[in-house]
């Protein structure tokens, strides 16, 4: 499989653009178990055009994370066209159009999966968008609007014929934000399209390696991505990895395991942001670590209250004596693995 320049080896897994998920230090734990492709934090075409510094920070790739896209979202036609310059001037491997995101204050507006109710303005925005950059151009979207307009097979269509080069596709429609079980037939159908040539990236749900293999070998799509799933489990990558060349699921990660990645991504968080900011950012992520863990609450409480770097240090080995050897429900033992 080939986006733009850059070639996959076969079944490749994305990590999916999230919002206050994705940032360098998630990616950079991510790449380290194998996530073949990996997405910025999608940024906001507006925000980029004024110069906005969180946005602007957004735009911060590093070479050991490529491939990599910036992925874009807005609902003017000449703010994403600007932004998309701007994108490109940053050189990841692509430039990605959110047309998926569910949530209200962005689909709302009209940005995100808020555009499938527009589709000619979808349509002539990407065709802008691929004409105003040299680098290859790919969409996120979902199955339609609602059950009564999953028009995802002609919207593929139509994006393929102004010059997309890959298209990822969330199996559910904007209506059902992240309920309900993700409905990969459609994404099926677009795959098995015979208009199609380009790589269809199937997204929703992937939780684990069946579930992976499954979306495989049933629908046939080119690459996986994976969004929620990768919470507190960077590895995922690896897991799914292992089981699609082996048949066979790795062991699961224990606490003390779990509690030597925290640090390690947490020390990562700190060169890259700094110490107020690092830690900022790792609270999000501390307590998906260690989800699972039964009497936790009070530890918890004090992974996203503690200011100093020490002092969080201190606690990841106090849970690690405290909890030894107990094991989550998810998970791998990465131990197999050189770094």
């Amino acid at each position: 499989m080939r986006i733009g320049k850059v070639e996959f080896e076969r079944n490749p897994l994305f990590l999916a653009p999230m919002e206050d998920v994705t940032d360098p230090s998630f990616r950079y734990m991510c790449k380290r178990f194998g996530a073949d492709m990996m997405y910025t934090e999608f940024i906001n075409s507006d925000g980029l055009i004024r110069d906005a510094q969180s946005s602007v920070a957004k735009l911060n790739i590093y070479d050991y994370e490529r491939p990599i896209g910036i992925q874009l979202y807005g609902h003017n036609i000449e703010s994403m066209v600007e932004a998309a310059k701007v994108a490109t001037e940053a050189n990841p491997d692509i430039i990605d159009i959110n047309f998926g995101c569910p949530v209200k204050k962005i689909a709302g507006r009209g940005a995100g999966s808020g555009m499938m109710k527009d589709v000619p303005k979808m349509v002539e925005m990407t065709r802008q968008i691929v004409n105003a950059t040299h680098l290859p151009v790919t969409v996120k979207t979902r199955l339609g609007w609602d059950d009564s307009m999953k028009n995802i097979v002609e919207i593929a269509e139509r994006l393929q014929d102004v010059g997309i080069v890959a298209l990822t596709i969330h199996g559910r429609t904007r209506a059902q934000l992240y309920k309900g079980e993700a409905d990969w037939t459609l994404i099926g159908q677009v795959k098995n399209n015979p208009r199609m040539h380009i790589p269809i990236i199937g997204n929703g749900d992937i939780d684990g390696p069946e579930k992976a293999k499954r979306a495989f070998d049933t629908y046939g799509v080119d690459a996986i991505m994976i969004g929620r799933a990768t919470y507190g489990r960077p590895w995922i990558f690896k897991e799914i990895k292992h089981y699609l060349e082996t048949g066979e699921l790795m062991p699961t990660l224990n606490v003390i395991q779990r509690v030597d990645l925290a640090k390690e991504h947490l020390s990562k968080s700190l060169e890259i942001k700094g110490g107020r900011t690092g830690i900022l950012e790792m609270r999000r992520h501390f307590t998906c670590y260690f989800k699972g863990i039964p009497h936790f609450k009070e530890t918890r409480l004090k992974l996203v209250t503690l200011n100093e770097p020490e002092e969080l240090f201190t606690l990841l080995d106090e849970i690690a004596v405290r909890y030894g050897d107990f094991t989550p429900d998810a998970g791998i033992d990465p131990s197999p693995w050189a770094k």
